[in-house]
């Protein structure tokens, strides 16, 4: 603990950020569900996870790539100006063709066009990723700002949740509510950045940026698979099943944020000093503590689920049950796979690894989510589709490390 006292801070407060961001969707989760209604609810978690694949499209990669560069040169004003100034119009140059496929989302597909505006403004986090570079706070081991910004706007979004949230109709209110939040903390964070640490991004024209974008285009077609099985679930449930079956499924979605959260900042907080002093021995310890880490959560759900779901959402929502113990076993991939991401094959300049990795695991479950929608018609093959492609996430990572010797005795 003391020679790692950056290290715990920086863990602390990225959890306290992430079970912060959790617990306050579940604060809310039972008086939403009960006004807005499964239907309603549903039709906002389908446009936000919509939403998440321009997200990742105009993240690229860049921010791991980015994290690994500030913690190396975090005294460097110069090196950090150009880091985030690169991110940046990076960022802002994919926005482009993102606000054009989306707009023509809107106007030519009937699904979007119900409801367009409650689309458009789940959209606005798109722009909140550019301007919150959340990234950049994670590598200077800064994380306690990300926190205290964050947990403000959340607060003082809740009365104006709990005030004007009456009924069914209401869902567009709630999407502008949280999309703003997050855009206000996202200035304030730009003014940090630009008035406390004195950073200026410069305008970096696109000529300059075509070695990030191939540097960075493994990773975000590792990213991309990954998205792909996290809300490609959601919006294949909304698209042939429904809104309600949405609800479902995001339920116990939410539920596994919370042990998800807990456990993905550790991994988070160790890689800027992992990247400075990758050491294989430690790795090693690292993962096997957070496999068995992994299983007690597991068995944690399965005793505790089906309660949590009943003071969550009630007796209408029990259905989520089913679902959230098959996905319980997706704690073992998320925990597993991401230690080995970030401290083997990020750390060793391996790729296209990850990248082989996830586009592996998307195939298997957009296999076996396409079978079972023509066969089965019931969303727990899904959820156990999620599960079974991440599993393979795990025996892919373990087969390569030791083929190739990344993680010698």
């Amino acid at each position: 603990m003391k020679n790692n006292k950056k290290v715990v801070e920086n863990y602390f407060f990225m959890t306290t950020l992430q079970v912060l961001n959790s617990l306050f969707y579940l604060l809310v989760y039972p008086f939403l569900i009960r006004t807005l209604g499964a239907e309603s609810y549903g039709l906002y978690v389908f446009a936000l996870s919509v939403a998440t694949f321009f997200i990742i499209f105009i993240t690229y990669g860049f921010e791991w790539v980015a994290v690994k560069e500030i913690s190396q040169k975090a005294d460097s004003k110069r090196a950090k100006e150009l880091i985030l100034s690169k991110v940046f119009w990076a960022k802002l140059y994919l926005l482009i063709p993102a606000v054009v496929f989306f707009l023509a989302l809107l106007i030519t597909v009937p699904k979007f066009q119900s409801g367009w505006y409650i689309y458009a403004i789940c959209f606005l986090t798109v722009a909140v990723n550019i301007i919150f570079p959340v990234w950049y706070f994670q590598g200077m081991q800064r994380m306690k700002v990300v926190t205290f910004i964050q947990l403000a706007f959340k607060l003082l979004s809740l009365p104006f949740i709990f005030i004007f949230i009456t009924g069914p109709k209401d869902s567009w209110i709630f999407a502008l509510i949280v999309s703003l939040s997050g855009l206000f903390g996202g200035v304030v964070a730009a003014c940090i950045i630009r008035f406390v640490d004195r950073l200026k991004i410069r305008f970096i024209p696109l000529r300059k940026l075509k070695k990030l974008y191939k540097e960075c285009f493994p990773i975000f077609l590792s990213s991309s698979a990954g998205v792909f099985k996290q809300q490609g679930a959601t919006v294949l449930i909304g698209a042939f099943f429904g809104m309600a079956e949405v609800a479902i499924y995001d339920l116990a979605v939410k539920i596994m944020i919370v042990p998800q959260t807990l456990t993905s900042s550790i991994n988070s907080a160790i890689f800027p000093k992992i990247a400075r002093n990758p050491v294989a021995k430690t790795i090693k310890k690292i993962i096997s503590y957070e496999f068995f880490l992994a299983l007690v959560i597991i068995a944690l759900i399965a005793v505790f689920g089906k309660l949590a779901i009943l003071l969550l959402g009630g007796e209408q929502m029990l259905a989520s049950y089913p679902i959230l113990v098959a996905l319980s076993f997706t704690m073992i991939p998320w925990m597993v796979v991401i230690a080995y991401t970030l401290f083997v094959f990020v750390q060793q300049n391996k790729y296209y690894y990850i990248t082989k990795n996830q586009l592996i695991s998307a195939s298997v479950f957009f296999l076996l989510s396409i079978a079972s929608i023509m066969f089965c018609r019931n969303i727990i093959f899904i959820a156990l589709a999620t599960t079974i492609a991440g599993l393979s996430e795990v025996v892919y990572f373990i087969y390569i490390s030791k083929k190739y010797k990344l993680l010698p005795h």
